[in-house]
């Protein structure tokens, strides 16, 4: 099975960025842990700041890859043309959120990309992540 997980803005700084929201880890020290505990899976990893570089990946992985997990951190609330782009693959794809995003301001409480998903997982930390991956393993359970 062959699944990507994309980040979207700031998730470069995980392990940095506000550590009492996100946590100390780096979504790379993390993607390691994940494939040790997945190697029979061929798992990827992308993260971009930039809107239309989410979009270009999401294009190329959604007709060739099983699964896509997707962060889409700021643009979950914004980006009318990242939901486009889930709408227009194959390649299920799951949100996650690392932060309960109902816990946070008001403007985070929507998710514009979540009609276009199959899931949501938020609040559950990095092992959000985790669970997507057992998700698209065994969706029957």
């Amino acid at each position: 099975m062959k699944i990507i997980i994309i980040n979207g803005p700031n998730l470069n700084l995980l392990g940095k960025r506000e550590p009492e929201i996100y946590g100390s880890t780096s979504f790379e020290d993390y993607f390691a842990l994940l494939k040790e505990k997945f190697p029979d899976l061929d798992l990827h990893y992308f993260q971009s700041n930039v809107e239309g570089e989410i979009i270009d990946k999401i294009h190329e992985t959604g007709f060739e890859f099983d699964a896509i997990i997707l962060n889409a951190g700021g643009y979950t609330h914004t980006s009318v043309a990242i939901s486009d782009a889930i709408a227009g693959v194959k390649t299920p794809v799951m949100e996650v959120h690392i932060s309960n995003i109902y816990k946070r301001e008001e403007f985070r409480h929507k998710s514009i990309i979540s009609k276009e998903c199959i899931g949501m997982i938020s609040g559950l930390g990095l092992k959000g992540y985790e669970l997507a991956v057992a998700y698209f393993l065994n969706p029957k359970i």
